[in-house]
């Protein structure tokens, strides 16, 4: 059996920046929302503090989350704004992702808290003053609302801002919670109602605080964005003409909204490396959003030839 090897390397990459970048009208955005969640947030603690309400001081807690996230955004603004650095030639944007990941167990730490107090309120309903909560509560509720408005426009292109959206709708919900609390303590005497909407409160801060370290720990494991499938990358990459085969592939996030990808392709005879590397790198970029790709090309090792036995 004889076996024939043809090895032709040729190397090469095919760069495009898509740093995740929040235009200045984003910017000016989250700076308002910010600052309108942190002063409502202090009203809620206040009020909750005075008013013996643990469903404000619950809200205001998932509220003190929402500043954080939208301080996260914020950040993240600046950041991708930086000059690289020769250690740092990816930019800051991981810097985003600790801050995350350490605002998730945060919003941990508050839900145990949160859930302790409402657990013993149900065991022992105290008395509340169910018309200032009530008033509190719709104004928390009257600043989600707002603050969601600030960001809408930005959210539809940017993912930090839509992440930061999501919080403030999360706490919307929260806000909601405690106006029903209020309403029933005040119209039908269901002192427990604030300990109920204290636990259901509590419950959404634990599921944010998870989808925050659950993606935080994603990204820093180098995982798959989670909107991207391999398998039909890898099909969709092989189908474009003078692809023969691509192994290796790796498709990782930087920082939020900066996908990178990089691959083997071995090639059909006589395909032309660079255009292969553009097609791909253009299937990437318009499809799939992974604008900064890093492609080897190699030519495809020809098949065996197994001799026939003489007769």
């Amino acid at each position: 059996m004889s076996e024939a090897h043809g090895h032709a390397h040729s190397h090469g990459s095919a760069h495009g920046a898509a740093h995740a970048h929040t235009p200045a009208s984003d910017a000016v955005a989250l700076r308002r929302a910010l600052a309108l969640t942190s002063t409502v947030l202090v009203v809620e603690a206040v009020g909750g503090y005075l008013t013996n309400s643990v469903a404000l001081l619950a809200d205001a807690g998932h509220m003190l989350t929402d500043a954080g996230a939208l301080g996260i955004a914020l950040f993240a603004s600046w950041a991708s704004t930086r000059p690289r650095r020769t250690r740092h030639s990816f930019g800051y944007g991981r810097a985003e992702v600790l801050a995350a990941l350490l605002n998730g167990f945060l919003l941990g730490g508050v839900s145990v808290g949160v859930a302790v107090e409402s657990f013993e309120r149900l065991a022992q309903p105290r008395d509340v003053a169910a018309v200032p909560m009530l008033g509190i509560a719709a104004l928390g509720l009257a600043a989600n609302l707002v603050s969601g408005l600030l960001l809408m426009r930005g959210s539809r292109e940017s993912l930090n801002v839509r992440a930061a959206l999501y919080h403030v709708g999360a706490d919307a919900l929260g806000s909601v919670a405690a106006l029903f609390a209020a309403a029933a303590i005040w119209l039908l005497g269901w002192r427990s109602a604030d300990a109920v909407a204290g636990v259901a409160i509590a419950g959404l801060l634990v599921i944010s605080g998870l989808q925050l370290i659950r993606e935080s720990v994603d990204i820093l494991l180098e995982g798959a964005p989670r909107h991207l499938d391999l398998d039909e990358v890898a099909r969709r990459v092989t189908a474009v003409p003078g692809v023969a085969r691509i192994h290796d592939l790796h498709i990782w996030t930087v920082g939020t909204g900066f996908p990178a990808m990089s691959a083997h392709l071995d090639l059909t005879p006589g395909a032309d490396p660079e255009t292969v590397r553009r097609a791909v790198h253009r299937l990437l970029h318009q499809d799939y959003a992974v604008a900064h790709t890093t492609i080897q090309t190699e030519s495809a090792p020809p098949l065996l030839q197994v001799e026939a036995p003489p007769l």
